[in-house]
């Protein structure tokens, strides 16, 4: 089979952080917190990483060109230039894929991760990449249980374990919000497959934007095949959003020895 390739959104400003710096540049184990999961992406076997960057953009550039020239091989950039939600981001990384898309072309997997979220492990990566191989599934999600899944959306199962769908916090029933399975946005798609639902993608009537969840719904709903893996530690899921979240993140890095690309 053919590697995966993975396509890291990295283009928010961040702005309860701040600064001027986009979200991705804040540093975590020394280096800006997007290296680590370009690491992760990399332990899982892709050779390829589309960072889909816009807000101050030649910032990215410029760290990730200061970074050694092995690590940096390898990485492309899609640019978004409007912030219209993580369904856009992922389409505008679509013409760096031209060649996977020609007709004929062999199936190719491929991760959507967001750059603010450091503490991803290449394991948990293997493990997804594995279990959508493994099914012949369009869409994989890695999902986390936690203690308070506040704000995040819930994993909704049938009698027999399979996914039945994904609620957004602000649309879960009492019961629902009662569910701590979450969605912490990893996920592995057959790559021909995303972009082809993502183009029937419509926008949110309330934000106006395209959202990347959109898509693993649609495919349930069309029997495409959808699975899910409650594989991430609770821990990896913390958010950084704030200097205080940032801090303890690194402290968390850290601690686990993975300063300077070591994991």
């Amino acid at each position: 089979m053919l590697p995966p390739t993975a396509i890291i959104l990295a283009a928010g400003k961040g702005t309860r952080m701040r600064s001027d710096l986009p979200k991705v540049l804040h540093e975590v184990g020394g280096r800006p917190m997007v290296c680590a999961v370009v690491d992760a992406c990399r332990e899982a076997g892709c050779q390829r990483v589309v960072l889909v960057v816009g807000y101050k953009r030649e910032l990215v550039y410029e760290a990730v060109a200061k970074q050694p020239k092995s690590w940096v091989a390898g990485i492309e950039y899609a640019i978004q230039d409007e912030q219209l939600g993580t369904g856009h981001a992922v389409r505008c990384a679509e013409k760096c894929f031209a060649d996977d898309l020609k007709p004929g072309a062999p199936a190719r997997d491929v991760f959507v991760l967001a750059g603010d979220g450091p503490l991803i492990r290449g394991a948990t990566l293997k493990q997804l990449l594995s279990l959508h191989r493994k099914s012949g599934a369009g869409a994989t999600l890695a999902t986390s249980v936690i203690a308070d899944p506040t704000g995040y959306g819930r994993i909704v199962r049938d009698a027999s374990g399979k996914l039945s769908k994904i609620v957004e916090h602000k649309e879960c029933t009492p019961d629902q919000l009662a569910i701590r399975e979450v969605n912490p946005s990893y996920y592995c798609f057959d790559l021909a497959k995303m972009f082809s639902t993502l183009a029937r993608v419509k926008r949110n009537e309330v934000s106006g934007e395209y959202y990347i969840t959109d898509v693993p719904a649609m495919m349930l709903s069309e029997k495409q095949g959808v699975e899910v893996i409650d594989a991430v530690p609770p821990e990896d899921v913390l958010s950084i959003n704030t200097p205080e979240q940032l801090a303890e993140v690194d402290a968390i890095y850290r601690k686990r020895g993975a300063v300077g690309g070591a994991r």
